[in-house]
Protein backbone atom coordinates (compact mmCIF):
# COMPACT_ATOMS: atom_id res chain seq x y z
CA UNK A 1 0.00 0.00 0.00
CA UNK A 2 1.34 3.87 -0.93
CA UNK A 3 0.75 6.94 0.62
CA UNK A 4 -1.53 7.90 -2.42
CA UNK A 5 -3.58 5.51 -1.70
CA UNK A 6 -5.29 7.24 1.02
CA UNK A 7 -6.31 10.23 -0.94
CA UNK A 8 -9.65 9.53 0.35
CA UNK A 9 -8.41 10.50 3.81
CA UNK A 10 -6.84 13.24 2.97
CA UNK A 11 -10.11 14.50 0.77
CA UNK A 12 -12.13 13.88 4.05
CA UNK A 13 -9.90 15.62 5.90
CA UNK A 14 -10.29 18.87 4.21
CA UNK A 15 -14.13 17.99 4.11
CA UNK A 16 -14.21 17.99 8.02
CA UNK A 17 -12.45 21.25 8.08
CA UNK A 18 -8.80 20.20 7.96
CA UNK A 19 -6.85 23.35 6.56
CA UNK A 20 -3.84 21.03 5.95
CA UNK A 21 -4.17 17.28 5.42
CA UNK A 22 -0.92 15.17 4.27
CA UNK A 23 0.25 11.44 4.34
CA UNK A 24 3.85 10.99 5.98
CA UNK A 25 5.42 7.47 7.05
CA UNK A 26 5.20 6.86 10.15
CA UNK A 27 8.93 7.11 10.88
CA UNK A 28 8.61 10.36 10.54
CA UNK A 29 6.73 10.88 13.80
CA UNK A 30 8.64 11.89 15.92
CA UNK A 31 8.54 10.14 19.55
CA UNK A 32 10.35 11.73 22.74
CA UNK A 33 11.14 11.10 26.18
CA UNK A 34 11.03 14.73 27.70
CA UNK A 35 7.63 14.94 25.75
CA UNK A 36 5.81 13.33 28.80
CA UNK A 37 7.39 15.69 31.02
CA UNK A 38 4.69 18.63 30.09
CA UNK A 39 2.13 16.44 31.31
CA UNK A 40 4.17 16.05 34.59
CA UNK A 41 4.92 19.07 35.34
CA UNK A 42 2.06 21.74 35.11
CA UNK A 43 -0.85 20.14 33.59
CA UNK A 44 -4.12 19.93 35.62
CA UNK A 45 -5.55 17.32 33.95
CA UNK A 46 -2.01 15.02 34.91
CA UNK A 47 -3.81 11.74 36.66
CA UNK A 48 -7.20 13.00 36.40
CA UNK A 49 -8.31 11.81 32.83
CA UNK A 50 -8.18 8.86 31.36
CA UNK A 51 -6.58 9.95 27.94
CA UNK A 52 -3.31 11.59 30.17
CA UNK A 53 -0.82 10.04 32.09
CA UNK A 54 -0.34 7.46 33.81
CA UNK A 55 -2.91 6.20 32.36
CA UNK A 56 -1.58 6.47 28.61
CA UNK A 57 0.29 3.93 27.16
CA UNK A 58 4.22 4.82 28.15
CA UNK A 59 6.55 7.10 25.65
CA UNK A 60 8.54 2.96 25.26
CA UNK A 61 5.01 1.18 25.00
CA UNK A 62 3.96 3.94 22.14
CA UNK A 63 7.61 3.51 20.39
CA UNK A 64 7.04 -0.07 19.73
CA UNK A 65 2.99 0.36 18.23
CA UNK A 66 4.39 2.94 16.49
CA UNK A 67 6.48 0.60 14.33
CA UNK A 68 3.58 -1.68 13.64
CA UNK A 69 2.30 1.43 11.43
CA UNK A 70 3.88 2.48 7.64
CA UNK A 71 1.98 5.54 7.30
CA UNK A 72 0.16 8.71 9.01
CA UNK A 73 -1.99 11.04 8.46
CA UNK A 74 -1.44 14.79 9.55
CA UNK A 75 -3.61 17.36 9.60
CA UNK A 76 -4.66 20.73 10.94
CA UNK A 77 -7.36 22.78 11.50
CA UNK A 78 -8.61 26.39 12.44
CA UNK A 79 -9.59 27.32 15.33
CA UNK A 80 -12.13 30.14 16.33
CA UNK A 81 -9.94 30.72 19.98
CA UNK A 82 -8.20 34.07 19.94
CA UNK A 83 -6.78 36.50 22.42
CA UNK A 84 -4.01 39.05 22.98
CA UNK A 85 -0.63 37.65 22.66
CA UNK A 86 -0.37 38.64 26.63
CA UNK A 87 -2.99 36.21 27.47
CA UNK A 88 -2.35 33.29 25.04
CA UNK A 89 1.51 33.24 26.04
CA UNK A 90 0.17 33.13 29.99
CA UNK A 91 -3.36 31.49 29.85
CA UNK A 92 -2.99 28.75 32.64
CA UNK A 93 -1.50 31.06 34.58
CA UNK A 94 -3.94 33.52 34.49
CA UNK A 95 -6.78 30.77 34.67
CA UNK A 96 -5.29 29.44 38.00
CA UNK A 97 -3.02 32.15 39.89
CA UNK A 98 -4.78 33.24 42.70
CA UNK A 99 -2.95 36.87 42.30
CA UNK A 100 -4.40 37.48 38.75
CA UNK A 101 -6.60 40.32 38.26
CA UNK A 102 -9.98 39.40 37.69
CA UNK A 103 -10.49 40.42 34.29
CA UNK A 104 -7.32 38.86 32.88
CA UNK A 105 -8.70 35.70 34.55
CA UNK A 106 -12.00 35.76 32.73
CA UNK A 107 -9.93 36.86 29.51
CA UNK A 108 -7.86 33.49 29.74
CA UNK A 109 -11.05 31.09 30.54
CA UNK A 110 -12.78 32.68 27.62
CA UNK A 111 -10.20 31.91 25.82
CA UNK A 112 -9.66 28.64 26.89
CA UNK A 113 -13.25 27.87 26.80
CA UNK A 114 -13.20 28.62 22.77
CA UNK A 115 -10.02 26.37 22.57
CA UNK A 116 -12.05 23.21 24.13
CA UNK A 117 -14.90 23.66 21.73
CA UNK A 118 -12.65 23.51 19.18
CA UNK A 119 -10.54 20.54 20.27
CA UNK A 120 -13.86 18.67 20.49
CA UNK A 121 -14.95 19.63 17.13
CA UNK A 122 -11.50 18.35 16.03
CA UNK A 123 -11.70 15.09 17.91
CA UNK A 124 -15.26 14.55 16.34
CA UNK A 125 -13.58 14.65 12.92
CA UNK A 126 -10.23 12.58 13.63
CA UNK A 127 -13.08 9.90 15.42
CA UNK A 128 -14.52 9.96 11.56
CA UNK A 129 -11.34 9.82 9.44
CA UNK A 130 -10.58 6.85 11.95
CA UNK A 131 -13.79 5.02 11.41
CA UNK A 132 -13.85 5.86 7.30
CA UNK A 133 -10.44 4.31 7.79
CA UNK A 134 -11.35 0.90 9.22
CA UNK A 135 -14.18 0.47 6.95
CA UNK A 136 -11.29 0.71 4.23
CA UNK A 137 -9.70 -2.31 5.29
CA UNK A 138 -7.32 -0.14 8.07
CA UNK A 139 -8.74 -1.86 11.39
CA UNK A 140 -5.92 -0.90 13.39
CA UNK A 141 -6.24 2.98 12.19
CA UNK A 142 -6.22 5.07 15.73
CA UNK A 143 -6.20 9.06 16.31
CA UNK A 144 -4.41 11.27 17.94
CA UNK A 145 -5.59 15.21 19.02
CA UNK A 146 -3.87 18.44 20.28
CA UNK A 147 -4.77 18.50 23.82
CA UNK A 148 -6.33 16.18 26.29
CA UNK A 149 -9.92 14.67 26.12
CA UNK A 150 -12.71 17.31 25.97
CA UNK A 151 -15.62 15.05 25.91
CA UNK A 152 -15.47 15.42 29.65
CA UNK A 153 -14.19 18.25 32.34
CA UNK A 154 -12.98 15.83 34.39
CA UNK A 155 -12.56 11.74 35.15
CA UNK A 156 -14.34 10.08 37.41
CA UNK A 157 -11.11 7.86 37.30
CA UNK A 158 -12.06 6.42 41.01
CA UNK A 159 -14.48 4.43 38.78
CA UNK A 160 -11.64 2.81 36.66
CA UNK A 161 -13.94 3.45 33.43
CA UNK A 162 -13.87 5.96 31.11
CA UNK A 163 -17.92 6.73 30.28
CA UNK A 164 -17.00 7.41 26.56
CA UNK A 165 -14.89 4.34 25.95
CA UNK A 166 -15.26 4.34 21.91
CA UNK A 167 -14.74 8.18 21.46
CA UNK A 168 -11.46 8.90 23.66
CA UNK A 169 -8.53 9.29 22.28
CA UNK A 170 -4.79 9.97 23.58
CA UNK A 171 -3.42 13.54 23.67
CA UNK A 172 -0.08 13.65 21.25
CA UNK A 173 1.91 14.68 24.05
CA UNK A 174 0.96 12.07 26.61
CA UNK A 175 2.62 9.19 24.79
CA UNK A 176 5.77 11.41 23.52
CA UNK A 177 4.89 13.10 20.53
CA UNK A 178 6.59 16.18 19.45
CA UNK A 179 4.18 17.58 17.37
CA UNK A 180 6.92 20.54 16.10
CA UNK A 181 9.01 17.93 14.46
CA UNK A 182 6.41 16.07 12.99
CA UNK A 183 4.76 19.06 11.43
CA UNK A 184 8.24 20.41 10.13
CA UNK A 185 8.78 16.54 8.67
CA UNK A 186 5.43 16.75 6.91
CA UNK A 187 6.36 20.07 5.31
CA UNK A 188 4.26 22.28 7.74
CA UNK A 189 4.76 23.87 11.27
CA UNK A 190 3.06 23.83 14.69
CA UNK A 191 4.05 26.97 16.78
CA UNK A 192 4.63 27.41 20.28
CA UNK A 193 4.59 29.74 22.59
CA UNK A 194 0.71 30.60 21.21
CA UNK A 195 0.13 33.53 19.46
CA UNK A 196 -3.02 34.82 18.44
CA UNK A 197 -5.39 31.78 17.46
CA UNK A 198 -3.97 28.27 18.51
CA UNK A 199 -3.07 25.70 15.72
CA UNK A 200 -5.55 22.44 15.74
CA UNK A 201 -3.09 19.67 15.21
CA UNK A 202 -4.09 16.29 14.98
CA UNK A 203 -2.11 12.44 13.80
CA UNK A 204 -4.23 9.88 12.24
CA UNK A 205 -2.35 6.50 12.31
CA UNK A 206 -3.04 4.44 9.35
CA UNK A 207 -1.53 0.94 7.39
Amino acid sequence: MRATDFSYLVKKAKELGAVEAKVIPASKVVVEDRVRLKCLTGCDDYGLKFCCPPYAPSVDEFRKMLRDYRYALFMKFKTSAESSEDVTMNVMRYMYDPEVPAQLKEKAQDYYGKWLVDGKRILLAVLELERLAFNHGCVFATGFMAGSCMLCTKCDVSQKTCIYPTMMRFPEHAVGINMIKTAKNAGSSVVFPVRGKPQGAALLLID
